[in-house]
């Protein structure tokens, strides 16, 4: 139910936006088709009537000048000029300028007002206007409103020796103020209208659009839906060919790997049960083994001769060391595991180490009637790898090799340089391991049946594998049954600077 609403709002949030910026586009819409608009009736106005002012001094100044012999303005010939052309067009307004720019007369004008004499047109835009002969759009001052700029044409003259500027306003105040007022009101219906028209089909066309390209999403949310209610195998079909194709695969993988976790969980409790199943198990054998020679040593203690005292004790001995090596290998694997052991890498020669092991278990080889070699080829460089730890993992070889290789065979452990690397291999003549077998064999308490009863706990190998893991190499296995079974492992040459 959730999804459900959380789907409905996203989409509602969604229909909202969609018509907030179709809105706001609408409004931009509207405002640039009104600047546009008028600028273009602006532009188109001054371009036709661009020489009006060159034809008005022209056809006007031919005849009549603009200023009697006093030097007065002829408002005579102004006053029919204005009448001409508002004849024509009631927007224009007709201006005669100095060569200052200030207004020296126009009937629109009230001149017996002060501030009236101290109107000066700015002649810069006149000027340019005058050159390019109106060829580009040109705003200038508005003789009324000196602030405003508007449309104009304009020309020089020279009459008389009087020289000044013919200043025609194309759109004046009263017409722009009328022509704003409908042009404006005409816009806001057409804008309104066509605003309201485009909303409802948007908002149609939107909502089914939306609905469309939702789609993906709401399988996600379906999928998370069925996993969180246990149907953990679930997953988008196509997920790759969807809208959300980033976010479907993602979800696909994500729910892969929750999956496998779950499963890795399940196998490491049952591995943790076995776990503890075993260390009982080996616990328990070493401790009764013990607690029944003590509670024998007691019952019976005037009983026994010096030779079954000698033996129980013996027996108790060897329990007791069995029960250490059991405990010391459970706290160093542990310590492995848990990464609080860190290699102290440093150089040292393998063959050293290798002649050393020898030695020490030639006389345990010589003991179990076992032939024990060791091969090494010439100029065995260098490895870089910590020392005591690797020590430990070819001990643990060394100790399961003599455990399962029978009176009359024989343990070869080989040193050979090989590039970058050095490999250690130590084979023995046992009876090997079955190959489905062989990918047990390193786990925790995980022996495999070889028809022998041996002792172990099944860590030796464990740890020789974390070993060489934290030392970034592998440990690998070559095995058949009846025919021995051979551990390789390398380690790196030391690369001195």
């Amino acid at each position: 139910m959730k999804n459900h609403i959380l789907s409905a709002r996203f989409i509602r949030k969604l229909v909202l936006s969609f018509l907030a910026i179709l809105l706001l586009a609408g409004i931009a819409y509207t405002i640039n088709s009104i600047y546009v608009s008028n600028t273009y009736f602006y532009e188109t106005t001054q371009r036709l009537h661009a020489n009006l002012a060159q034809d008005l001094i022209d056809e006007k100044f031919a005849n009549t000048q603009p200023f009697d012999s006093t030097g007065a303005v002829n408002k005579a010939l102004f006053g029919d000029i204005m009448h001409d052309m508002m004849a024509v067009n009631r927007a224009i307004e007709v201006y005669l300028l100095d060569e200052a720019g200030f207004v020296q007369y126009s009937v629109v004008l009230d001149h017996d007002a002060p501030e009236t004499k101290k109107k000066q047109v700015d002649l810069a835009p006149v000027k340019k206007f005058i050159v390019e002969q109106g060829a580009n759009y040109t705003l200038g001052s508005d003789p009324k409103n000196l602030d405003k700029k508007t449309i104009f044409s304009a020309a020089h003259f020279n009459a008389n020796g009087h020289q000044g500027y013919v200043y025609i306003i194309l759109a004046g105040e009263d017409f722009i103020a009328t022509r704003s007022d409908l042009f404006n009101s005409y816009f806001m219906r057409l804008g309104l209208g066509g605003s309201l028209l485009t909303l409802v089909f948007a908002t149609l066309l939107g909502v089914l659009a939306i609905m469309y390209l939702t789609r993906s999403l709401r399988k996600i949310i379906y999928a998370a839906k069925r996993f969180q209610e246990g149907d953990l195998k679930y997953r988008i079909e196509n997920a790759e060919k969807t809208d959300l194709s980033n976010v479907a695969t993602t979800y696909n993988h994500m729910a892969d790997t929750i999956l496998s976790d779950i499963e890795k969980l399940k196998s490491v409790e049952q591995l943790r049960q076995e776990l503890i199943a075993n260390i009982s198990h080996d616990l328990r054998t070493p401790l009764s083994i013990i607690q029944g020679y003590i509670e024998t040593l007691h019952m019976k203690d005037g009983e026994l001769s010096p030779e079954e005292r000698k033996e129980y004790l013996n027996t108790i001995t060897r329990s007791s060391e069995r029960l250490s090596k059991l405990v010391s290998q459970l706290f160093e694997y542990s310590k492995l595991e848990s990464n609080q052991i860190q290699p102290e890498k440093e150089p040292f020669l393998i063959s050293e180490l290798a002649n050393d092991i020898h030695r020490n278990y030639s006389l345990l080889a010589e003991k179990q009637q076992i032939q024990l070699n060791l091969n090494m080829t010439e100029k065995i460089p260098l490895v870089f790898a910590d020392i005591s730890l690797v020590e430990r993992a070819i001990q643990n070889l060394m100790d399961n090799a003599l455990k399962f290789t029978p009176k009359g065979g024989r343990v070869d452990v080989k040193i050979e340089a090989m590039n970058e690397h050095v490999e250690v291999t130590i084979q023995d003549s046992g009876p090997g391991i079955k190959m489905e077998n062989q990918a047990l064999i390193f786990e925790r308490y995980r022996q495999t049946k070889t028809g022998q009863q041996k002792e172990g706990a099944g860590l030796g190998l464990a740890i020789v594998k974390k070993i060489i893991e934290i030392h970034d190499s592998k440990i690998k296995v070559f095995s058949k049954p009846n025919e021995g079974t051979a551990f390789s492992f390398s380690l790196p040459v030391y690369a001195m600077a």
